[in-house]
């Protein structure tokens, strides 16, 4: 009991909320809660959308109050740096009027924290995307213009077109270890039909390890060259820490511990959710996760946006003090950023990192990282991890004033 209250005193004061500041989705409102984007309305589908295939992305938060809120929202076209892109105007890739109003909210029912529940849907009827590339969504409060202030939050999507082919695998015998400690990407590009002069200048290729755009492989220079595409084969760059399958944890309801969850308590005005110690591992052990995502749950199944309540989450990693940095508690839904706001306190007197942090109820996975991003003292690095890459295409042709994204693929290292 006596190491209860202490992490529940010592925390409370270090509370925190998680994702907001977020290096792909920014909440710059400390009333906005979760903020979610996905595709189709899936959490566990990242927000890339193929062209021509119907398919929208959905922006999601909450407002910690049930007053209404009357947010604007504006789209716009970016290039593959996430710049607003200049060359081009907004007639060329927008359908429709930017300065649209949120119309779509709901108030929370019957929980301990109030909300208003907002959401997003894009394309709609009166946006839509022409071009392919990266777009980010800024909500204002109306009255407050684009160029007047800081908005409420930034979103950001993709959407792709399948004009090249891409092709990758992914291996643990890597040009630094032998099944070991690493995994290697072998990736390969067909132009298809593109007008290709200087693939060198008009191409960038990206790859993503878990959607992680702070770990990405970028500025790839291709070691195999012919009229039909390009290949990256021993490519240091595509050398990538393995990692360790992620923790996860439920909390489906507050009155009961489930899977990950040591114990539940109501300490008021919140409910608080312990969840089981973490260490480092020394050996790997295969444990079927979901790579940081976050699925919100309730027991008001169809309902869980608005009946699913607010609750303090305590992480604990229990471990001598670690050189190399800080410690973050970081998934999908912390945003992939290393802000103050997801850094853990260290207890010199039981020898353990903790960190508390208002979520919502539902499934979270989630990894314990150093400020590097390195997981190799927190988590442990090995070949066997299951692992996602992702890579990403961008085109601009001589003479073109935009960044196309050409490609999108994922591939999983379930099928080495």
């Amino acid at each position: 009991m006596a190491r209860r209250c202490t992490i529940l005193l010592t925390s409370w004061f270090l509370l925190l909320s998680c994702g907001a500041w977020a290096q792909e989705q920014r909440v710059f409102d400390k009333t906005v809660r979760t903020l979610q984007v996905c595709a189709d309305g899936n959490p566990t589908l990242p927000p890339w959308l193929s062209q021509g295939k119907h398919q929208h992305v959905e922006v999601s938060w909450d407002q910690m109050s049930h007053d209404y809120q009357r947010y604007i929202y504006y789209v716009y076209h970016c290039d593959a740096d996430w710049q607003v892109s200049e060359g081009i105007f907004e007639s060329d890739w927008l359908a429709g009027t930017n300065g649209q109003p949120v119309e779509d909210y709901e108030k929370s029912f019957n929980t301990t924290q109030i909300y208003t529940h907002y959401r997003l849907t894009l394309p709609n009827k009166d946006v839509g995307m022409l071009l392919s590339g990266n777009y980010c969504v800024r909500v204002y409060r109306d009255g407050d213009g684009p160029d007047e202030s800081a908005p409420v939050l930034e979103a950001r999507f993709c959407v792709y077109e399948n004009s090249v082919s891409i092709s990758q695998q992914v291996s643990g015998n890597t040009d630094i270890d032998f099944n070991d400690r690493h995994q290697q990407v072998t990736l390969r590009v067909g132009y298809g039909s593109l007008r290709v002069v200087n693939p060198a200048q008009e191409f960038r290729v990206l790859v993503l390890q878990n959607r992680r755009w702070d770990t990405k492989a970028v500025g790839l220079v291709p070691n195999e060259r012919n009229a039909a595409g390009m290949g990256f084969t021993h490519n240091r760059q595509l050398v990538f820490p393995g990692g360790n399958e992620f923790h996860r944890f439920e909390i489906r309801d507050v009155r009961r511990a489930a899977a990950g969850v040591d114990h539940m308590e109501w300490y008021e005005p919140y409910y608080h959710a312990t969840l089981l110690e973490d260490r480092p591992a020394r050996n790997y052990s295969y444990v079927e996760d979901q790579d940081g995502v976050r699925v919100v749950l309730s027991p008001e199944e169809g309902s869980e946006n608005t009946t699913a309540e607010y609750v303090v989450v305590h992480f604990l990693l229990t471990t001598p003090r670690l050189p190399g940095g800080d410690v973050y508690v970081c998934g999908q839904w912390t945003g992939e950023t290393y802000a103050p706001d997801c850094r853990m306190e260290y207890d010199e007197q039981v020898g353990q990192y903790h960190a508390a942090i208002l979520l919502k109820q539902g499934y979270y996975s989630y990894q314990y990282r150093q400020a590097d991003g390195s997981t190799a003292r927190t988590e442990g690095d090995f070949h066997e991890t299951e692992n996602e890459y992702t890579t990403l295409v961008y085109y601009r042709e001589q003479g073109a004033r935009y960044d196309r994204l050409v490609g999108c693929c994922t591939a999983s290292t379930r099928n080495r």
